[in-house]
C-alpha cells in the first residue's frame, strides 16, 4: 500500500540523474512507498516512470538504454537550442500511451522554470508528455516549452530539489534526493527553496550520492551512478531506522 503522506523528492542532473534508479530500489527492498512524487529535469523523468507504476526493473531497463535521440531530435532553430523534446513524447507513447498526470497511480509533479518571470511552474495535472518536455529543457540544449504566455525551461534553474512541490501534495515526510549538479553552485541560479535550511528539517530525509567524477552529461557511467544512488540510499535509510529503533 502507498504512503499517502510520504514524499519523494527528486533532484535534476543530466545524466546524474541515473542515481535516483538505486534509490529506487533502495525504497523497494526497504518496502517504502512513497505516494507523492516530485521531479526536476531528470528527477521528473525517473519520477514520471515510477509515478505512474512501472517496476522499478523496467525503469532500470530505460534508463540504461536512454540515449539523447530518445528525448530529442535536432532542431533547425539554433537560437531555441539544439533539441527538440518531441521525442520524449514518442518514448512516453511507447509506454502505454500519454496519460494524465492526475489519474497517474501516485500523485506526481513535474518542475518547470518559466524563464520570463524566472518563477518556478508546477506541472501536478493535466498531459504528462508537456510537463516532462518543459522540465527537462535546459537551456541551450532543449528547445523551450512556448505558450501563448510562458516560455518554460528546465525546472532546476527555480527548484532543482523539489521539497516544496512534494509538501504541496500533502507529503509531511520528505526523502529528498540531492544530486548536486553544476549549475547548484552557479550563483546566478539559486532554487527557489533554500536547500541548507532543508538538511536540517526533521521532516526531511536528505539523500546525497556521492557522484564525484561522474559526468551530468555522459551516459558512460551509468551503471556506477545506479550504484551509486543505491548505496547511498540503503546507508541513509538503514541509519535513519536506526536511530528510530533507539528512540523506541
Amino acid at each position: 500500500m502507498l504512503d499517502p503522506t510520504l514524499g519523494l523528492a527528486l533532484g535534476g542532473g543530466g545524466a546524474l540523474g541515473a542515481a535516483h534508479v538505486g534509490v529506487l530500489k533502495a525504497l523497494g527492498e526497504r518496502r517504502l512507498r512513497p505516494g507523492i512524487v516530485a521531479g526536476t529535469s531528470a528527477g521528473s523523468l525517473v519520477g514520471a516512470a515510477y509515478a505512474a507504476g512501472l517496476p522499478v526493473v523496467r525503469i532500470e531497463r530505460l534508463v540504461r538504454r536512454a540515449t539523447w535521440s530518445t528525448f530529442g531530435r535536432l532542431t533547425p532553430s539554433l537560437r531555441l537550442g539544439l533539441l527538440d523534446s518531441s521525442a520524449l513524447l514518442d518514448t512516453i507513447g511507447e509506454l502505454g500511451g500519454e496519460p494524465l498526470i492526475e489519474d497517474l497511480p501516485r500523485q506526481f509533479a513535474a518542475i518547470a522554470t518559466d524563464l520570463r518571470t524566472r518563477q518556478q511552474i508546477v506541472f501536478n495535472e493535466g498531459p504528462l508528455g508537456p510537463a516532462l518536455r518543459a522540465s527537462i529543457a535546459v537551456p541551450g540544449l532543449f528547445a523551450p516549452v512556448i505558450t501563448p504566455d510562458r516560455v518554460l525551461v528546465d525546472g532546476g534553474l527555480a527548484a532543482n530539489l523539489p521539497i516544496g512541490a512534494a509538501r504541496s501534495l500533502g507529503a509531511t515526510r520528505v526523502i529528498a534526493v540531492r544530486l548536486r549538479p553544476e549549475w547548484e553552485r552557479v550563483p546566478v541560479v539559486r532554487s527557489a527553496e533554500s536547500i541548507a535550511r532543508m538538511e536540517h528539517d526533521p521532516d526531511v530525509l536528505m539523500i546525497r550520492p556521492d557522484l564525484s567524477g561522474m559526468s551530468q552529461w555522459s551516459r558512460d557511467d551509468v551503471p556506477k551512478l545506479i550504484d551509486a544512488g543505491y548505496r547511498a540510499a540503503a546507508q541513509a535509510l538503514d541509519e535513519t531506522r536506526a536511530r528510530e529503533d533507539n528512540v523506541a
